[in-house]
């Protein structure tokens, strides 16, 4: 199975927000729901989810109108990183539902976006390859590219460098997620 064979379930299968699938395969006559692990995690423990307390901790914030991407396939999790970076003074977020969506706007518009927070399993198009798809782009190589996901172990993290990840985070570090985003921005003087 391939990730351009998951497909997004419809409003019968996903009620946006409430929905605990993020996609659907079809194989052999059947249909297999792909659930949102970080969502059940957090419904069973919410304690387990994004600390927004840790957001407090970095204090006052002036506010940033660096294009920031997000591609995240957890509804649940999408909405928390725009909320989180809303709050730490982001104000110019494009949040896509996969890594083909966000390629898609990272095609449309090179010059634009400025930093990339992904997750890495999604349908349609994986994080590593939206990284490897960016990274190998003479005219998006230098995006700095955040892999934040539940999938960050050894393995994957030499997956990520190799792919030219600038950073790479394990849910639910959210507090640095907004730190290394803030150093990134500020490495690489985008914010002017």
């Amino acid at each position: 199975v391939s990730w351009r064979d998951i497909i997004k379930p419809d409003i019968t299968i996903s009620a946006a927000d409430e929905s605990v699938a993020t996609g659907i395969i079809k194989k052999n006559d059947k249909l297999i729901i792909i659930l949102d692990f970080e969502k059940i995690v957090s419904d069973i423990n919410p304690e387990t989810g994004l600390k927004m307390s840790e957001l407090n901790e970095l204090g006052e914030r002036t506010r940033s109108s660096v294009p920031i991407l997000i591609a995240e396939d957890s509804p649940l999790l999408n909405k928390l990183i725009v909320d989180s970076l809303k709050a730490a003074g982001y104000v110019n977020l494009i949040h896509t539902e996969n890594g083909q969506k966000a390629y898609d706007v990272i095609t449309q518009c090179k010059e634009h976006v400025r930093c990339i927070i992904t997750d890495i399993e999604m349908p349609e198009m994986d994080g590593h390859r939206l990284t490897k798809l960016v990274k190998s782009d003479d005219a998006t190589k230098d995006i700095p590219i955040i892999i934040f996901s539940s999938l960050v172990n050894d393995d994957m993290k030499r997956k990520g460098e190799a792919l030219g990840a600038d950073a790479q985070l394990s849910k639910p570090e959210i507090g640095n997620l907004v730190r290394i985003v803030d150093e990134l921005v500020a490495e690489k003087h985008l914010d002017r």
